[in-house]
């Protein structure tokens, strides 16, 4: 396939993964219809990305888009989501990231308009790793506003939910983005059944989230943690 349509194993390799996790978001309904985008990036600096329009559960490595770090098209590929901003601010402010994922999972959404904060200490391995989940103000889709919007906050955070439109996660690679996907949506549905059952939750007190974090040496554990780092927590978002 590389040698078919010029691409090099990196970028053959990458095009693929993209296709196989689009089909996995979408048979986890994170995805929907066209919604969202995927993002990986090449050694060189370029972006393999979702184009404009496609169902993300029937991408084909050939349909995917190849731009540079403007959003600029590099080949004479399909041209690339209205959203690619997202993913050019995510790898700015975080050049160790190679992948990034926009999507729209229903229950972390769904606490957004409903106004619950996911930053909330509730589930341990959540408190361990990635700490919380921060929600950033709405902006309007498709506009310089919404890569704008979480720019902020991306510096800091491993993954974060746009309010009232999705989530972004971001991994070392597509597989470690995914995981982060897995993860927000997991603890935003237990979050979501504890409101529907009892109306409101109560947080682990902060010793508990202390000893926690403290554990985060043991285990070797360096990345991002919002809780440590008080991401999102000092003002809307």
């Amino acid at each position: 396939m590389a040698e078919r349509f010029g691409w090099s194993d990196e970028e053959a390799r990458l095009r693929n993964a993209i296709c196989e996790i689009g089909s996995l978001c979408y048979q986890r309904n994170y995805i929907v219809g066209a919604d969202g985008n995927i993002s990986g990036r090449l050694s060189d600096g370029t972006l393999i990305i979702t184009p404009a329009g496609a169902m993300k559960g029937f991408l084909t490595p050939r349909n995917l888009a190849h731009v540079d770090m403007q959003g600029e098209i590099v080949d004479d590929g399909p041209k690339c989501s209205s959203e690619v901003g997202i993913h050019i601010v995510s790898y700015e402010e975080r050049p160790e990231m190679k992948a990034v994922l926009h999507c729209h999972p229903p229950h972390c959404v769904a606490m957004t308009v409903a106004g619950i904060d996911l930053q909330v200490p509730i589930i341990p391995e959540i408190v361990v790793t990635i700490g919380g989940i921060p929600t950033t103000p709405y902006a309007t889709p498709g506009t310089d506003e919404l890569p704008d919007s979480i720019r902020d906050v991306v510096r800091c955070s491993d993954t974060l939910v746009m309010k009232n439109h999705g989530s972004v996660t971001l991994g070392t690679n597509l597989l470690d983005a995914y995981k982060k996907l897995d993860m927000i949506e997991h603890t935003a549905r237990i979050l979501w059944l504890a409101h529907a059952v009892r109306g409101g939750i109560d947080p682990l007190p902060d010793e508990a989230v202390q000893k926690l974090l403290e554990t985060r040496n043991a285990l070797g554990l360096s990345t991002l943690n919002t809780l440590e780092n008080q991401c999102g927590l000092d003002g809307e978002g």
